[in-house]
């Protein structure tokens, strides 16, 4: 069933082995958002859903010590440890916070970054508006989401849903359709948002997994948690067999296995 304590939950748990498992992905794809979003030295900027400051760290970089730079998530064990990774910047500030709705002062920031966090939020639509007004006029805002996924990556993913309750299949379901699943649907939510000049920059990332066990520490470390989390326990051990058994059938010459993973960055400014 599902988490008692929902993704907030998964992702507190998965603090601690997040981006650490030898497979970079949370950085490469907010390392393209950062680059697009163009903050500045002494300006002032957030990251929505800041996980362990995979786009935190590269803002603050960007706008210096003279600048700026907010991180909010609702998973304690993320901020504790994106606060003491970043510490060592004096423009980084790491809070518990709310991704939906921010409880900031409206026109504080020049630059709002949300990379791979809108799609778990129940009303979309309302978080995009709420991050709309946190920015200056002439400020930016950048959300990435995913695109299509790699056919292998959609194997492993089915060996779950025998295993997964249906409200839970469902809900996946949902979140790679309506606004998730184009472009123009991501970009239709911009401009309901009021936000101008929306694009859209395609990019995509190549997770490279050296044998099975390394795919599975990742499953684990990253959002599939909450499928692993969600399976009944006598379960678990005949699915682990199937999806290390899946990964190996899918072994390129070399023994490894790599996934490209479609993203995409949509941006806007506020008028």
């Amino acid at each position: 069933m599902e988490t008692p304590d929902g993704i907030v939950g998964v992702f507190d748990r998965a603090a601690d082995s997040y981006e650490s498992v030898g497979v970079p992905w949370a950085e490469p794809i907010a390392a393209r958002l950062v680059a697009e979003l163009e903050a500045l030295p002494g300006g002032r900027v957030l990251d929505v859903g800041c996980g362990r400051g995979a786009a935190l760290g590269p803002l603050a970089a960007a706008v210096g010590p003279s600048g700026y730079a907010l991180g909010i998530d609702l998973a304690p064990r993320m901020v504790e440890l994106t606060a003491r990774d970043l510490g060592h910047l004096p423009q980084v500030d790491v809070r518990i916070g709310d991704a939906g709705s921010p409880a900031l002062p409206s026109s504080s920031f020049d630059v709002v970054a949300a990379s791979l966090v809108i799609f778990f939020l129940p009303d979309p639509a309302a978080a995009l508006r709420s991050w709309a007004e946190l920015l200056v006029r002439g400020g930016r805002l950048g959300v990435t989401t995913l695109g299509e996924k790699d056919p292998g990556w959609t194997a492993v993913d089915r060996l779950f849903e025998p295993h997964l309750p249906a409200d839970l299949v469902a809900a996946r379901a949902r979140g790679l359709r309506g606004p998730y699943s184009s472009d123009a649907g991501m970009e239709r939510l911009f401009s309901a948002a009021g936000l101008a000049q929306v694009r859209t920059v395609p990019d995509q990332v190549s997770a490279v997994f050296h044998d099975p066990e390394q795919f599975l520490a990742f499953s684990w470390s990253h959002g599939q948690r909450s499928m692993w989390e969600a399976v009944p326990q006598d379960d678990h051990a005949r699915l682990r067999d199937e999806v290390l058994a899946e990964i190996d059938r899918q072994r390129d010459a070399s023994g490894t296995v790599t996934f490209v993973q479609e993203v995409r960055h949509t941006l806007g400014v506020r008028s």
